[in-house]
């Protein structure tokens, strides 16, 4: 059996352990289920290597980055589900890169790093990480909580057709009518005007849209902004009805 002291990522831990790391279908956790295309980046070598070689043998395919502008690189040549980013990079402030990973699209942003302190973790959430761990973390965990962050990332599946009222929301189209007549929307107001109308009768909190619309990178500015934008292209404030202090609901225009 082997012992869980040696359940850890870490140049000293899975140095020569090929007994504690399974191949693809050995039952791992996200081996048999879901297949990940992870970017680690990190500086040193002795940390990077080990964790790739890990999460190859439970069958993700892994991509690696010394530095920030190799890591951006890499994000936006390939479709990449998660990066495990150490904050301590040569060239880029991590904190700085973390806002720029999540600036870039829906890739999920996991903080694997030696900054543990309390204000570490708070700063690495703020900048957008959707998860923090400290070096060295067991691999278990580390696959758990990748699995935790993908899943909260992994897109709610749209109903074809949303009608309410005159209103028309076609999810297949990305198109929304009102009383016939198209209606010109941004990618990011329509996934919002269908959250709140795929929930008529329900308050959706601001950190709802936060998590399913912005996958966490946002500021009220940024909310306020694409409801006030609908309610103009809609014609009526009342079709997005703000609730105060919690958020909004679909209205009847």
């Amino acid at each position: 059996m082997i012992q869980a002291s040696a359940d850890l990522l870490s140049a000293r831990a899975l140095a020569g352990r090929e007994d504690f790391l399974p191949g693809p279908g050995a039952g791992a956790a996200g081996a048999a289920d879901e297949v990940w295309r992870v970017l680690i980046v990190d500086a040193r070598a002795e940390d990077a290597q080990p964790l790739a070689d890990a999460l190859r043998r439970h069958g993700h395919h892994v991509e690696q980055a010394r530095d920030g502008g190799a890591a951006l690189e890499a994000c936006g040549e390939l479709e990449v589900d998660v990066v495990l980013l150490d904050l301590d990079l040569p060239d880029v402030d991590g904190l700085q890169m973390c806002r720029l990973l999540r600036a870039s699209g829906r890739t999920a942003v996991l903080a694997l790093t030696a900054r543990g302190g309390e204000l570490d973790v708070v700063l690495g959430l703020r900048a957008g990480a959707d998860d923090y761990l400290v070096k060295p973390c067991g691999l278990r965990e580390l696959l758990a909580r990748m699995e935790a962050v993908m899943r909260r990332m992994r897109p709610r599946p749209l109903s074809p057709v949303l009608s309410i009222g005159a209103l028309r929301i076609d999810a297949a189209l990305r198109e929304v009518r009102l009383g016939g007549r198209s209606i010109a929307v941004t990618r990011k107001e329509f996934d919002l005007l269908h959250l709140l109308a795929a929930r008529p009768e329900t308050v959706v909190t601001r950190d709802q849209l936060m998590r399913e619309v912005w996958a966490g990178s946002w500021s009220r500015r940024t909310i306020d902004t694409h409801v006030s934008s609908l309610r103009a292209k809609l014609g009526s404030r009342e079709w997005i009805v703000t609730v105060h202090g919690v958020g909004f609901r679909i209205g009847q225009g």
